[in-house]
């Protein structure tokens, strides 16, 4: 397990170095246009990522057992928290997500996926007994689910929402929740969302662009346009560090949500598959510390935390791309960012733990952990 550890860790840590790079070439144009600086995103980021680094280190000497006394709190809280944003949060694009305290900016939509999960995985473990009863198990955290993610689609951060749903959903699978009542709750979901997504214009604006795109075969807006010119021009082996043109204010969000577009052009076919290839690593490396962790809640947060890793970052490489719409998600540990990167540092942080804290032992308890895990380890399996 101390390799697994050692193994995550260093590959999130990797590409972060590799982010602090990418994003001082996506950035300088920019901000030597807006801000009279070259460094100024670079340098904003840069701490960031320092901070985030030093977050990963201190989560990974907290015991991960220590969330379950305050995963009750702390749902109760980013809830409140989510009910303000809508209504203190100035609209940028169409949306109000961030809260601004004046020397501190962040998201409540990167901390509530944390906490999220963090209870789910709790309560999958306090009722599991009642897991498999509609009203008395699977209703409770389907509701937890329904108030978290519907209070992100409607700020509106429709992308944010689905994914908190689709992840959650998931996570209730591995935990042993009936596929029947799952799909049930999935297509709950699909008919909410949908409305949701029609009923704001910005949204609906970047379905119906992807749509019309498919349909006679253009790209869906100039981003997925310039994304993939940007893509093509690196070839295999890419034009080199720091000599992205897409950078050059020609992709809007390149130091951003297209991160991966200027990654592409610079590294080239391999440089960008290698990156998929570290985040797989972390799937599998998770995995693994999920499969072998001793007990329930320790599984699925486990679980829970690589999942969401790696789910956000192929959408986001499928956005850039032009598979999906536009949505709005950076690249975990590469794209600029401040709340998302934190929150996704303290998430591998709380997994490294989870995996330094399960050191194999033989005695007659461990019995009992294994069989309560039965039906996790078989998921994973």
């Amino acid at each position: 397990m101390k390799k697994l550890a050692l193994i995550i860790f260093f590959d999130a840590f990797v590409l972060m170095l590799l982010g602090l790079i990418i994003v001082m070439s996506a950035s300088s144009t920019y901000s030597e246009f807006k801000f009279d600086s070259l460094f100024h995103l670079f340098s904003s980021h840069f701490f960031k990522v320092v901070f985030g680094i030093l977050f990963m280190i201190l989560f990974s000497f907290i015991p991960f057992e220590v969330y379950k006394e305050f995963s009750k709190p702390a749902i109760f809280v980013i809830t409140l928290i989510l009910i303000i944003t809508l209504f203190v949060a100035p609209e940028i694009k169409g949306a109000g997500r961030w809260i601004h305290l004046g020397f501190l900016s962040f998201q409540p939509a990167d901390i509530a996926k944390l906490i999220l999960i963090t209870h789910l995985a709790f309560l999958l473990e306090d009722k599991k007994d009642l897991l498999q009863n509609f009203k008395e198990g699977f209703l409770y955290l389907f509701f937890w689910i329904i108030i978290i993610s519907g209070l992100v689609l409607v700020q509106p951060n429709i992308s944010n929402g689905l994914l908190l749903l689709f992840v959650s959903l998931i996570l209730l699978y591995v935990g042993g929740a009936k596929l029947r009542h799952i799909f049930a709750a999935a297509l709950f979901c699909v008919i909410v969302s949908g409305i949701a997504a029609m009923v704001f214009p910005h949204s609906r604006t970047r379905i119906f662009t992807f749509v019309y795109s498919w349909q006679h075969g253009n790209e869906p807006n100039i981003q997925v346009r310039q994304a993939l010119l940007g893509l093509g021009s690196g070839h295999f082996f890419g034009v080199g560090m720091g000599k992205s043109l897409q950078s050059n204010l020609f992709l809007p969000e390149a130091y951003g949500d297209f991160i991966f577009a200027i990654l592409g052009e610079e590294l080239g076919y391999i440089g960008a598959v290698i990156v998929l290839l570290s985040y797989l690593l972390i799937f599998f490396a998770g995995i693994l510390v999920a499969k072998k962790t001793k007990d329930k809640f320790g599984q699925l947060l486990a679980f829970g935390i690589t999942f969401s890793i790696v789910i956000y970052a192929f959408v986001n490489v499928a956005v850039a791309s032009g598979i999906f719409p536009t949505t709005g998600l950076p690249l975990p540990f590469i794209s600029y960012g401040g709340t998302s990167l934190i929150f996704m540092c303290i998430s591998v942080g709380i997994l490294v733990n989870i995996a330094l804290s399960n050191v194999p032992s033989i005695n007659a308890d461990s019995a009992i952990p294994a069989a309560n895990n039965q039906t996790v380890n078989e998921v994973l399996s």
